[in-house]
């Protein structure tokens, strides 16, 4: 069990990592291209990834859905995730959006706790609304800018988010991850596309790096969270969604040179010590569950 969490924990982290790079390239992208368009064109360039590990492993048929309406739905709850966060960072400043919806993980907790009976004691909902704090320390959200339309559309986006995460535990019994991943990008990219179409405008050849970086990073990134949700509860990987702040900053750093603040930094240290915290107590719990029961010498 601690093997398999662990695993479960390693996956997440490496799937942030990945998806940090996939939303940096999205940024460059989005100089150029409609919001819309650069979404399409994240699922476009990942098909041929996913397609490209399929043929080496030769698991063509752990492509066929099996729960075709569970697709369906975690496809639309993404598309409609993409609409409603865009609608929210047009109407609102950055930092007010990403302050309403990095709530996802803790809606993930509790869904998991509410809707799959999942155990979460108090020692990890303490680390977890301390990581919320850490956030709120970096973003420093405005409160008069939440009580909006775009506000709500913010956390209606946190909240498809974490429904669709948890979709992975239920499709994962029927499903193969390969499925569970291509199908998810596939439906994003023909939702998307379909929207982008009145306002598309014509690839530039200078851009096809971009799009490689952005095609390979998705496909892993996409990968590893659904192997991550197989392997460990989501009550406790979830969480480790926060280190995309860590990546965020470095990324400002290496590709805009942006310096953060002593804000950014502290906020991330309370970040990093609930992450830390989170693995002590799965960790401690683990070996708990696995000491064996005292001799009565009976």
């Amino acid at each position: 069990m601690l093997q398999n969490t662990s695993k479960g924990i390693l996956a997440m982290l490496v799937a942030v990592a990945a998806f940090a790079v996939m939303d940096a390239t999205m940024k460059q992208l989005a100089a150029s291209y409609p919001p819309l368009e650069v979404s399409c064109l994240r699922g476009l360039a990942s098909i041929p990834f996913f397609l490209l590990g399929v043929t080496f492993t030769r698991q063509w048929r752990g492509l066929l859905p099996v729960s075709w309406i569970a697709h369906l739905i975690r496809g639309g709850l993404a598309i409609f995730m993409l609409w409603s966060f865009i609608y929210a960072v047009r109407q609102l400043p950055l930092s007010s959006a990403y302050g309403i919806f990095l709530c996802a993980p803790l809606l993930i907790t509790a869904l998991s706790a509410l809707v799959l009976r999942e155990q979460v004691g108090w020692h990890r909902w303490l680390a977890i609304a301390c990581g919320l704090l850490g956030v709120g320390i970096i973003l420093n959200p405005d409160s008069k800018d939440m009580i909006t339309f775009a506000g709500f559309a913010a956390f209606g986006s946190a909240l498809c988010y974490a429904v669709a995460a948890l979709m992975i535990q239920r499709l994962a019994r029927t499903d193969s991850t390969l499925s569970i991943a291509l199908s998810f990008i596939v439906i994003v990219a023909v939702g998307t596309g379909i929207g982008a179409l009145p306002h598309w405008k014509p690839f530039q050849s200078a851009h096809w790096p971009w799009v490689l970086a952005l095609g390979a990073s998705g496909a892993v990134g996409q990968y590893l969270i659904i192997y991550a949700f197989r392997r460990a509860p989501a009550s406790v990987i979830a969480p480790f969604e926060y280190t995309a702040l860590l990546w965020g900053i470095s990324l400002d750093w290496i590709l805009w040179s942006t310096v953060p603040s002593a804000r950014m930094l502290s906020g991330a240290g309370v970040v990093i010590a609930s992450g830390l915290y989170l693995i002590y107590r799965e960790h401690r719990v683990s070996c708990e569950v696995r000491r064996p029961l005292p001799d009565s010498g009976v």
